[in-house]
């Protein structure tokens, strides 16, 4: 499965990365030279969620952590677009006491 976010369809990112040496001409040199271009990866930042879905299921999901900070995804449900907020479902025997206090 490819690291992409379910929600915003963030995904990794090609870019380069420029190598340079010399002294900046602002401090007395002759100018910085570049010397190499290399590629590189803009991961963005990607993680597994257990959601809590308002028919009561679970279901978990690759979330990018603005999505998660934002508080509200928009996910497809019965055939049509919804914004739910984000509820993270529990595990163990915290499901089991969030049972007997509610």
């Amino acid at each position: 499965m490819a690291r992409r976010c379910e929600v915003t369809g963030k995904g990794t990112k090609a870019g380069k990365s420029i190598a340079r040496r010399g002294l900046p001409k602002k401090k007395g040199g002759v100018g910085l030279k570049t010397t190499g271009h290399t590629k590189r990866k803009f991961k963005s930042n990607i993680q597994k969620l257990r959601v809590l879905l308002p028919n009561g299921s679970v279901r978990r999901m690759r979330l990018a952590t603005s999505v998660i900070k934002r508080g509200e995804i928009s996910i497809m449900l019965d055939g049509r677009m919804q914004a739910i907020p984000l509820v993270k479902a529990l595990r163990g025997r915290n499901r089991e006491f969030s049972k007997i206090s509610s």
